[in-house]
């Protein structure tokens, strides 16, 4: 029994002598920027770096214990996050918050790196389908092309990176990224400039089709009115030519003949004419009369009356 208990006093004090649980985070910077610790320490506590402590904090009190520090560590009341600010490289290594209240330590790895590289773009080739752009940086960083949403081309140290662009994608959206571990820097990049892909071109393109498709759809409407007007000239002339028969020609049975009557001149020229039989029936057939004179041996004149050609008049 006894043995028990020595047991369980032994175990309750070997708790109690364990190291506080430990939190480690990755936390990068840019030089010149500032960087937030991310868990907080809101009663009894310090923060220490690699050599040092730096602050503590007690009682809502923070007091900075590192000259270096001075007027670039903050410590808020209300959150219990610290803040440093005005970061150098100097400034990387390992820091902690010991909560001595809750026996919890966060430990921090920093890195400062130096602000990443402001990328520019040049133009190098330019063709009439394509253009090749070159991304560059002056010092070494992560570059990538990106149209839209995709990844074109990336290098993770370079100075100058490429890319192709097509004519047919100048619609779509170029930039060139040069990122460090702690940023990334983008330059937009307006590929219908850059290339010569310009909205003037696109607008010659849109006036030639529209020339084009203007001067088609005239040539089909003039070709229809010839159309038309052939077809009612056609129809306008086969009307007409029967009329034409009708009235400038004479048929085979409209001709009656009539005999002819010779006389002499002594005879009685006042006798008249006998009118033709085949006109008895037709009120609407005129005779042509006609007169003949032929001189005979004797001096004699013959009289011929002849009723040449009857016909049917237009009403």
């Amino acid at each position: 029994m006894e043995t028990q208990i020595a047991f369980i006093c032994l175990f309750l004090v070997m708790i109690g002598l364990s190291p506080a649980e430990e939190v480690k985070r990755n936390l990068t910077g840019v030089v010149g920027g500032n960087i937030t610790l991310p868990d907080p320490l809101l009663e009894l506590g310090f923060l220490l770096d690699k050599l040092n402590t730096v602050a503590s904090v007690d009682e809502e009190k923070f007091k900075i214990l590192e000259e270096r520090y001075n007027k670039r560590l903050d410590w808020n009341k209300n959150s219990g996050l610290f803040t440093l600010t005005d970061l150098q490289k100097e400034d990387s290594g390992l820091y902690k918050i010991d909560a001595k209240k809750t026996k919890i330590t966060f430990s921090y790895s920093l890195t400062v790196y130096d602000p990443a590289p402001t990328p520019a773009v040049e133009t190098q080739t330019v063709s009439s389908d394509s253009c090749w752009l070159i991304c560059s940086v002056d010092k070494q960083a992560s570059l990538l092309w990106i149209k839209d949403q995709d990844i074109l081309n990336q290098s993770r140290s370079a100075l100058s990176l490429p890319v192709t662009v097509r004519k047919e994608d100048r619609g779509s959206s170029y930039r060139c990224v040069a990122a460090n571990p702690a940023e990334n820097k983008t330059l937009h990049v307006n590929v219908t400039t850059s290339c010569g892909f310009n909205d003037t071109e696109s607008l010659d393109n849109f006036e030639k089709r529209t020339y084009w498709i203007a001067g088609g759809i005239c040539s089909v409407f003039l070709a229809l009115v010839v159309v038309g007007v052939w077809v009612i000239k056609q129809r306008y002339l086969s009307k007409k030519k029967p009329v034409r028969q009708t009235q400038g020609s004479i048929k085979e049975e409209e001709i009656q003949y009539t005999p002819i009557h010779f006389k002499d001149k002594k005879q009685n020229q006042e006798e008249s004419i006998p009118e033709s039989s085949g006109t008895s029936g037709h009120n609407n057939l005129t005779t042509i009369y006609a007169k003949l004179e032929h001189p005979s041996p004797d001096q004699n004149l013959l009289t011929a009356n002849i009723s040449a050609v009857t016909q049917e008049l237009p009403e």
